[in-house]
Formats: C-alpha cells, structure tokens, sequence
C-alpha cells in the first residue's frame, strides 16, 4: 500500500510538471473586404480533437493559450465562413505567430501554409522572452547530426560546449549543473534516443522559468512523439 501510494504522487507530480511547459498562438485576423481587423471572429486549433479556442478583438488581434507544444492547423470562423489551411509550430514556454491572416468570406477556403521563422544558426527559433530555443521533428529529420541528441544541442546555441570526457556544459557553468528533462521527468544525461522518436528539443541558455530554477547552468528539455503526434501527422500527409 505505502509503495502504491508513493507512485500514486510521483505520477501527479511527473503530470503536473509536464503539464507546465505549455506555449500560445497570437496572431491578427484581417477582412480583406473590410477595414482593418475582424472582430469577434472564432479562432481554435485541434488537438486531437480537443478544441483550444478564442476570439479576435476589435483589432482582429488573438491569443490561444495553454496549448500542448507541436504543430497545429489553425481555423478562423466568422458567421458561416471558415477559414483554414494555416499551420504554426508552439514550442514550450513560448508563442507561435501566424502573423496577418487575410480572410476571405468564402463558404470554404485553404490557404497556402505560413510559416514564421526567425535567423540563429540556422534553426527556428520559439518565440519568447527568455533566451530559448527550439528544434522541432521536422528540422531534426534534415539535421546532419541527428543520431546524437548532445551534437545537435551544441548546433542549437554556441552558448553551450562539450567537455573532453562527451558532457555538456553551459557557459559560466560547472560540469554537473545541467538539467534534463525527458517527457517531465528529470534525468542525469540524455543517453541515446532515436531521432525518430523525438517531438523537439527545447534548449534554456538563461533566465530560465522559476520550475527549472533548481540548476546553475542550463535547460534541455526533449520532447518525445506520442500515438497522438503519429496520427497528426498523417493526417497532414493525407490532407
């Protein structure tokens, strides 16, 4: 009973920490036809259909919160008109943006993708307010060092190194003052994880968010592809 308990509250805690690194999609809405933004449109993603909804302000300005990290098609609803056919990436405490939207009052429309990116040695960058960055499974497929997870964190920023015996080390910091996290749970090295299998690799240089502030040095948190992300994205293969 004492061991069942005790795994009853590690499973709670493991949740509740993944459950932070949750990241928004701002974006504004604009009626072509019209002057400006368009207001009280329906903005919402699909995560395996559960809905993350909001609606646009009288600038046609939005902003989607608490959102699982991945890749979402974003839909746009005003009176019986949808829109669709826009896709952005949501890294971990950060935002995706899909910048301006021009909707078009169409019964129904698809629009080519837009995508928001950012120039930092050759990567995309998440869009936050702390130093951050983020590699999704879409850049590790072309990524030329994608067999070793510890390469491809020292490609991200050149604010890490490694040190002769293979450990990752952050600027300013000692050996041993890394953090990483797998799926929420703490862990002492990254060890081998096929590329495959990774969802994205989320990289702290500083200021990290007070749930990491037990470290000195740095942040790595990998992300790996659930059931949920396989079927996402055959869907968007299919469609």
């Amino acid at each position: 009973m004492k061991k069942t308990a005790i795994l009853f509250f590690l499973l709670i805690g493991n949740s509740v920490f993944g459950q932070g690194s949750l990241g928004e999609i701002i974006g504004t809405v604009i009626d072509v036809k019209g002057s400006g933004g368009l207001f009280d449109a329906k903005v919402w993603v699909d995560d395996n259909e559960r809905l993350y909804l909001a609606k646009t302000d009288p600038d046609g300005r939005f902003r989607i919160s608490a959102i699982p990290p991945g890749n979402y098609e974003v839909f746009v609803k005003y009176m019986e008109d949808t829109m669709r056919g826009v896709y952005v990436d949501v890294a971990a405490d950060g935002f995706g943006n899909t910048g301006e939207m021009n909707f078009v009052k169409t019964k129904s429309q698809t629009l080519g993708d837009v995508i928001v990116t950012s120039t930092y040695t050759d990567l995309k960058i998440a869009i936050t307010a702390i130093p951050v960055t983020c590699l999704t499974s879409k850049d590790i497929v072309h990524q030329p060092n994608k067999f070793s997870v510890a390469s491809m964190v020292i490609s991200m920023t050149p604010d890490v190194k490694m040190s002769e015996d293979g450990e990752l080390i952050f600027r300013g910091s000692r050996k041993g003052e890394m953090l990483y996290l797998i799926d929420g749970v703490k862990t002492s090295e990254i060890g081998a994880i096929p590329s495959c299998a990774i969802g994205s690799i989320t990289v702290y240089s500083g200021g990290m968010p007070a749930k990491y502030g037990d470290t000195l040095g740095g942040v790595v948190i990998l992300e790996t592809k659930s059931y949920f992300d396989l079927l996402k994205e055959r869907n968007l293969r299919d469609f």
